[in-house]
């Protein structure tokens, strides 16, 4: 087992990586920036070292900065969390060189898992379904317009080297391929350095499902349920639960089954999540793998009962994997909203300003990760999200209950937050009966205060 592991990250996932070493015996090393000198993840970790101004590039982003800070603490491991240099490969790679081990997967299964084109071409040869669509990187804008002619339309431009909705274009004719184009390639050039594009089929109404996996050194790798996260804007997720309404037994062994297989098929190692667009015919399709753990893996957690940190670290340190597949049931339900510092009533600006006021709720079946408090300065340079509320209960509608509950206990004043959008999903009819897809916030009816 390690001994000391250095969070490569902030927040709410740098706290939670520290509190799971510490529950193992592990010491901790927090690095940070000159703007969260003050957070929490410092004040709780064994030791912390600055590493920099607060521009990420500066600080979470710099390498070699990171690198040094595990040197003189004399750390073992590193833990990158998500976001940042989760998903570097190179970080990955240097960590190597400098004999750190690093928590996640090997840099060329994040290299080859993040390239998006690369990875559906992985996961179609080991069987894996994969969106109807031309395979590979466009030439260009008329290859582009010949492709779509075969997958008809409507289609989905996509980067390469994407995440998070950029690079990303809605087609529906041949007369706006040209335009989507060149903005989804100078969008992804600008944002990844890499302006690749590929075409795939636009799966009209999808849900977004996606499978937690854990795979061990030894080629065993096992799945634990799906998460439900249609529930997103601009691609990116607002609400996340487990299990999906919309999942049935027989799709939930057809999904982890080829999510198993998938993980084994690369080789993969530690945590990391595949991610599906689902029809309303229930055929899945993959859409990319996440080589980290992810924002919203509290919800698997509560119906898991697995500490996926924990089972992270374990794995890494060569442990085998809980053989949780042949008998496991999800437990219940969970729901997880993320909390950000954005001000719904004007476009979800950001809000970044001092929290004068901060309670969070309590009581059975719920769950606060978070890293702020009263007299925390959400800082400009970061995500807007101040934290997770997740709640589980005995099935979804007494977890919806207990949500709205939790929402109306939970007060953050100085900041505009989302919590009373969150609390306009719950009460939203379609909602509450599992009646929705990945446009719900399209169509949602928010009306402020």
């Amino acid at each position: 087992m390690f001994n000391k592991i250095l969070v490569a990250n902030r927040g709410e996932i740098a706290l939670r990586v520290i509190r799971a070493c510490h529950e193992m015996g592990i010491k901790t090393v927090a690095v940070y920036s000159e703007a969260d000198k003050y957070s929490l993840h410092v004040k709780f970790a064994n030791e912390a070292v600055c590493i920099g101004p607060p521009p990420s590039k500066d600080s979470y982003l710099n390498i070699p900065r990171i690198i040094a800070a595990g040197e003189i603490t004399g750390v073992d491991a590193i833990h990158p969390g998500y976001g940042f240099l989760s998903e570097s490969a190179k970080f990955a790679q240097i960590c190597a060189d400098n004999d750190f081990e690093f928590l996640g997967p090997s840099p060329e299964i994040i290299s080859s898992m993040g390239n998006k084109a690369k990875a559906k071409e992985t996961m179609k040869l080991a069987g894996i379904p994969i969106v109807p669509g031309g395979e590979g990187i466009l030439s260009g804008i008329q290859e582009a317009k010949i492709k779509a002619k075969e997958i008809v339309y409507p289609v989905m431009l996509k980067a390469s080297a994407g995440g998070g909705g950029r690079g990303m274009r809605l087609v529906k004719s041949e007369d706006e391929i040209e335009k989507a184009y060149k903005s989804a390639s100078q969008e992804a050039e600008s944002a990844f350095g890499n302006g690749d594009i590929y075409i795939e089929k636009f799966i009209e109404k999808p849900r977004h499902i996606e499978v937690q996996i854990l795979a061990d050194i030894h080629g065993k790798a096992i799945h634990l349920g799906e998460r439900e996260c249609s529930i997103q804007r601009r691609h990116q997720k607002l609400i996340e639960e487990s299990p999906s309404p919309f999942v049935d037994e027989l799709l939930r062994k057809k999904i982890g089954d080829a999510s198993v297989k998938a993980a084994e098929a690369v080789g993969y190692v530690g945590v990391g999540t595949i991610e599906y667009l689902v029809d309303d015919k229930k055929d899945f399709y993959f859409m990319e793998m996440n080589t980290r753990i992810q924002v919203e893996h509290p919800v698997t957690e509560m119906v898991t009962g697995v500490d996926l940190i924990k089972q992270q670290i374990r794995v890494h340190a060569g442990h085998k994997c809980p053989d949780y597949n042949s008998n496991y049931k999800l437990r219940g339900h969970s729901i997880e909203c993320r909390i950000n510092a954005e001000d719904p009533s004007n476009n979800f600006m950001p809000s970044p300003t001092k929290i004068t006021n901060f309670h969070m709720p309590g009581g059975k079946g719920v769950r606060i990760d978070s890293h702020a408090y009263t007299g925390y300065e959400i800082p400009t340079y970061y995500d807007s999200m101040i934290g997770k509320l997740i709640v589980h209960a005995k099935n979804r509608d007494r977890a919806i209950n207990r949500m709205q509950r939790a929402l109306e206990e939970t007060i953050i004043e100085g900041p505009k937050t989302t919590i009373f959008y969150h609390q306009k999903i719950m009460e939203n009819h379609d909602f509450r009966s599992g009646n929705f897809d990945t446009s719900f916030l399209e169509n949602f009816k928010f009306k402020p205060k």
